[in-house]
C-alpha cells in the first residue's frame, strides 16, 4: 500500500527543506505560524491545510499539484536558484 497524501506531503515538505537548507522556523514565518505548529504538521499531529499548500507552493515557486505529487516531483520542479547549493561552482562563497 502506498503513502497517504498527508504522509506524502510531510515527506515533500521535508525534502524541500533539505534541498533549500531551510528550517521549520523559516517555513513558520512564511506560513504565519509558529515553529511548533510547523513541527506538529510535520509529525502528523496536525494536518497541513489547503491554504498551507498554496502558500508553500508559491514560496517554493512550484505548482501546488507538483507539491502534492510527492518529494521527487516537487524537488525536480524546484527552481535551481532556490537550491541550497545554487551558487556552488560559480564563484559564489558558500
Amino acid at each position: 500500500m502506498g503513502l497517504s497524501l498527508e504522509e506524502s506531503l510531510r515527506l515533500t515538505v521535508a525534502a524541500l527543506m533539505q534541498a533549500t537548507g531551510e528550517s521549520q522556523r523559516v517555513l513558520a514565518a512564511v506560513l504565519g505560524l509558529t515553529q511548533t505548529q510547523v513541527s506538529r504538521r510535520q509529525s502528523g499531529a496536525t494536518s497541513w491545510t489547503l491554504r498551507d499548500v498554496d502558500v508553500l507552493a508559491e514560496y517554493y515557486e512550484i505548482a501546488a499539484l507538483d507539491l502534492l505529487a510527492g518529494p521527487t516531483r516537487a524537488c525536480e520542479t524546484l527552481p535551481a536558484a532556490r537550491r541550497r547549493n545554487a551558487g556552488a561552482g560559480k564563484g559564489v562563497p558558500r
